[in-house]
């Protein structure tokens, strides 16, 4: 029986396996899908289906830059756990996921997943490649990719729990620009903050935080008529909180961002400005599965 790409199509969507695996196992089943299926549950080629349920929270963030960063690239891949974040086979397979998107034009995961990897076939069919051959649930969740005309230069904290890019809009390639770019994206991955600067900020994040200090100061039994000079205050504390360029330098008390960017302009003689920045932390807004060890071996030995 002939073997179509339709059918090829069908087996991928029900084990997860890559397409050749795919194509091979339903021409030794003569077309035969059920045969098939056994096939490749018989070579563990369908693995990937088995795991799709699972949470996959660990993993790892990492990033790739070009040789005069003007294009960077970060990208997140989990896996389920922490152990196989730190296996060397894993982590050569997130460095070519960084490369892919660092020399691709992918615009979104689908785009990406259907890229060439460089062991010839599409990205989506190694990495169900590596989930058969590591047995956990694994995934290629985000990515991003920054070109400039300035510099852009990134940070790693925690062996890749934290990866941090930042843009640098400048016309100075003095390798103190880059040094400026690795100690802000350090900041950042420190400090997380939400927006670059104060014109960054939602309006409705402003009215908001307003409304709850407001009500705040008069639940504290502050008088009216001076609650309003209070929230000001308040809010600006919080605002040096959550922009860059107003906190505290990590590294030097003394200065804010805004300060030490006007430092480093100063001395290479060239106008700086943070146009962007992205922070990736591994697993963040992925609802992990508490599991309890004692009761799952109880589970087993049932």
């Amino acid at each position: 029986m002939a073997v179509t790409a339709q059918m090829v199509k069908e087996l991928r969507e029900a084990t997860g396996a890559g397409m050749m695996d795919c194509k091979k196992a339903l021409t030794e089943a003569d077309g035969n899908m059920e045969r098939a299926v056994d096939i490749l549950r018989e070579k563990g080629l369908s693995k990937a289906a088995k795991k799709a349920d699972r949470v996959a929270a660990e993993g790892l963030v990492t990033i790739k830059t070009n040789a005069d960063n003007t294009l960077a690239a970060v990208v997140e891949v989990n896996s389920e756990t922490d152990f196989v974040a730190k296996n060397q086979d894993f982590k050569d397979f997130v460095a070519d996921v960084a490369e892919m998107v660092l020399e691709g034009d992918a615009a979104d995961l689908d785009a990406l997943l259907a890229s060439n990897h460089k062991e010839g076939k599409a990205l989506k069919d190694v990495l169900n490649d590596r989930v058969a051959t590591i047995g956990e649930k694994l995934d290629v969740r985000r990515f991003e990719r920054i070109s400039t005309k300035g510099k852009v230069a990134g940070y790693i904290h925690g062996g890749g729990k934290i990866g941090v890019l930042v843009e640098l809009a400048t016309d100075s390639n003095d390798e103190r620009v880059l040094t400026l770019g690795r100690d802000i994206a350090m900041q950042v991955a420190a400090m997380n903050p939400k927006y670059i600067s104060r014109d960054d900020v939602d309006p409705e994040y402003i009215a908001h935080e307003t409304e709850i200090l407001t009500q705040q100061a008069l639940n504290e039994g502050k008088p009216a008529n001076i609650v309003e000079k209070m929230v000001v205050g308040r809010l600006n504390k919080e605002l040096k909180e959550v922009c860059l360029v107003d906190q505290v330098f990590v590294k030097d008390s003394e200065l804010t961002i805004s300060k030490l960017i006007a430092k480093v302009a100063k001395e290479v003689a060239s106008d700086i400005s943070i146009a962007s920045m992205v922070r990736y932390e591994v697993g963040e807004g992925i609802e992990k599965r508490e599991e309890n060890f004692a009761e799952e071996v109880a589970k087993q030995m049932k």
